[in-house]
């Protein structure tokens, strides 16, 4: 058995999108179902409707920074009820027997099936793939469903649920704190919601730009610092004083002068998408043992745990809401980077 909904999805990468009538799962033992109250739009939402990673299938739903109220739960649920506010961010399966599974990483899940991603991912109940939460409903295994924090702006809260974790993550995990120097390239979507919680964190927090429209909103967001790239004496200022770099940046740029920027043991953390190959500079690594990684959203532990520490130091994301029907106006300024910081859909006006 299965319910029909509707939903905001598109048909294929030139098309544009709009109300489409999908299929829900009924509720099994462990699920819970959501009534979706409102959705975030990522960079990827946009890419995979477009896509740009070569992988896209279609129809499709985009939407994994979703958040909602319980409208049923399955009869093995026991942490969620009716009326109950919850949120589904970018993970909604893995095969939780592996090693990442084991130890809170299913976004790394390598096991049968491997990460089954709330949209465009195989759907191991219904067949086809996943759809999103462009959608009035949702419905999510109670271990990967998340508790939203009633103290939260919900349509703030949203992006939360990707751009928060994908922040969140590598601060937590290469130690931001007090007595420590955090760099943050880039004043966007990821870059804002990097500041704040940064911040809130007890680092010193200096961002890294390359407009200088941007400087005066890094200080409002918590920056201690904030410098241009472009400006050479700017940049020389803060050589090797920075303990850790969080990139946000998605466009072609030059790694080695955040490299440079590294203290001893420093690491610059790569957390947005070029499109091209980067390149390095071996002796930027090898000067004060430097040391270039990456990161990718977070496990569902580590995401309710960033939702609790958000919720405690009142962060959220600066949003702008729009209606189900500009959503393609919405995708369009998108890709001119023409919004500060991240789009919302009332998904609750969506019929």
């Amino acid at each position: 058995m299965t319910t029909k909904i509707k939903a905001i999805g598109t048909q294929g990468p030139h098309t544009p999108l709009e109300v489409i009538d999908i299929e829900r799962r009924e509720l099994q033992p462990d699920d819970v179902r959501l009534q979706v109250l409102y959705c975030g739009i990522c960079h990827s939402d946009l890419h995979q409707a477009r896509n740009d990673f070569g992988i896209s299938r279609y129809p499709m739903v985009p939407g994994h920074e979703i958040v909602g109220r319980v409208t049923g739960v399955g009869a093995a649920v026991k942490t969620f009820k009716e009326g109950d506010l919850a949120a589904v961010g970018c993970i909604v399966d893995s095969c939780g027997a592996c090693s990442a599974c084991q130890h809170d990483l299913e976004q790394f899940c390598h096991g049968e099936g491997g990460t089954v991603m709330s949209f465009n991912s195989p759907d191991n109940y219904l067949g086809g793939v996943t759809f999103g939460g462009f959608s009035q409903t949702y419905v999510c295994k109670e271990s990967y469903t998340l508790r939203m924090p009633d103290s939260l702006d919900l349509a703030a809260a949203a992006p939360l649920l990707c751009a928060g974790i994908t922040v969140y993550s590598p601060l937590r995990h290469w130690g931001a704190g007090a007595g420590k120097t955090v760099g943050v390239v880039g004043v966007g979507g990821l870059g804002h919601l990097a500041v704040r919680i940064a911040s809130a964190m007890g680092a010193h927090v200096v961002v890294i730009t390359t407009s200088e429209s941007k400087i005066a909103d890094a200080r409002r967001l918590g920056a201690h610092d904030a410098i241009l790239s472009t400006d050479p004496e700017q940049m020389a200022r803060f050589t090797s004083k920075i303990d850790l770099v969080i990139d946000t940046v998605s466009a072609p740029h030059d790694i080695d002068s955040y490299l440079g920027l590294l203290a001893i043991d420093g690491s610059v953390v790569l957390v947005g998408l070029p499109p091209k190959p980067l390149q390095i500079n071996a002796f930027s690594v090898i000067s004060n043992r430097r040391s270039f990684s990456g990161s990718n959203i977070g496990g569902i532990a580590e995401t309710q745990e960033m939702l609790d520490f958000c919720a405690k130091h009142g962060i959220v994301a600066d949003v702008e809401r729009i209606r189900p029907d500009e959503i393609n106006m919405a995708f369009e300024r998108l890709e001119r980077n023409d919004v500060r910081y991240r789009f919302v859909i009332d998904i609750s006006t969506l019929a």
